[in-house]
């Protein structure tokens, strides 16, 4: 048999550390699991373990994520004809991963790709609160293409989201109470309720204005728009919003003040990719399968990069951290404006910059 190379042998280990944690997570739950049980069903070493994941943190998302890699996804349906059914249909798709009737505790949590509890210290609760806003960001993006069209579906998207959010919790905690397909029928419904939807915060008249500036524009290839699974293209005219895990709820400032014509991309980046990253990675890409199988591949004028790397970050002269908040504005492959703090985005997108 030849002998594996570094990469390979690096690559089987780590595959058996997820093997073996899946196992555990999946008998005992994230609280009980121990990575010496994890190690020895592994048949490695407990440093082993450690060398591919700091963390029990991180190992039990690196599960989380490689099971979501995994899971068949059907292919995608004619796009819906009105904000109810859209509502309608992306709620369908959400319920697929609820608990199932035989499920041990553990296990109907690894199905749901729950995180509760997991993510229940300080830090991990502000990266929870603006991912779950962008979160809403997108969904109702796609919700505003659908007939009647509206300004804004941002507090439909936090209620479906809510709904949907409640239905996992009880799945896994009160197994048998309430029908998903009436989770489904609702989520139907509140596309029909009239709840206030205005964009005005107050805090935008007293930002920081972007600064003019002339530097060159070379994004990184190969970047990723996870919202359509293909290349991203940051080369064009618009603003490109850094977001650190902590401040994600930021991206709406930059996509309302956009002028027409321009792409809006939203870089999500961390100081902790084994953790804070994989959280992010986990949901974004859930739910952009999601948004892709209801409405199709076609994206909007928005676009979203998990720049784990900080490859693009460092393109717009801005540090990768947690709680990073810039923005550029980019015109005819030049920086001419940059911004930030909070409200960043929302100064880079009224920037005339440069000419």
């Amino acid at each position: 048999m030849p002998r594996l190379t570094r990469i390979q042998q690096q690559a089987r280990t780590r595959a058996a550390v997820l093997a073996a944690a899946a196992h555990e997570f999946g008998e005992r739950g994230y609280p009980d699991a121990k990575i010496d049980r994890i190690a020895d069903r592994a048949e490695l070493t407990r440093g082993a373990v450690y060398s591919n994941f700091p963390s029990k943190r991180s190992l039990y998302l690196a599960v989380l994520l490689d099971s979501a890699r995994n899971r068949p996804v059907a292919a995608n349906a004619e796009p819906p004809g009105d904000v109810a059914e859209a509502a309608e249909a992306f709620a369908r798709i959400w319920l697929e991963r609820l608990p199932l009737a035989g499920d041990t505790a553990a296990g109907a949590r690894l199905r749901a790709q729950s995180v509760t509890g997991v993510f229940d210290d300080e830090p991990g609760r502000a990266v929870m609160a603006g991912l779950t806003q962008l979160e809403s960001l997108l969904l109702a993006l796609r919700l505003e293409t659908s007939r009647p069209r509206e300004a804004r579906r941002v507090r439909l998207a936090e209620l479906i989201l809510t709904l949907l959010h409640g239905a996992d919790h009880l799945a896994q905690s009160a197994p048998g109470f309430g029908d998903a397909f009436d989770v489904v029928r609702a989520c139907r419904y509140l596309a029909a309720m009239e709840a206030p939807d205005g964009w005005d915060p107050p805090h935008l008249p007293y930002i920081d204005p972007a600064q003019p500036c002339h530097e060159p524009w070379n994004p990184p290839a190969g970047l990723i728009d996870e919202l359509t699974d293909g290349p991203a293209g940051c080369g064009g005219d618009g603003v490109v919003v850094v977001l650190g895990s902590r401040r994600l709820g930021g991206g709406e400032e930059a996509v309302r003040a956009a002028r027409p014509g321009d792409l809006v991309t939203i870089a999500a980046v961390t100081s902790d990719p084994a953790e804070a990253g994989a959280l992010v990675r986990l949901r974004i890409t859930g739910l952009a399968a999601g948004l892709r199988r209801v409405f199709g591949p076609a994206g909007t004028s928005v676009r979203v990069i998990l720049d784990d790397g900080g490859a693009l970050a460092a393109a717009a002269g801005v540090d990768a951290a947690d709680d990073t908040e810039a923005a550029v504005r980019v015109r005819n492959g030049v920086i001419v404006a940059r911004a930030g703090g909070r409200g960043a985005g929302h100064a880079a997108a009224i920037a005339e910059g440069e000419r």
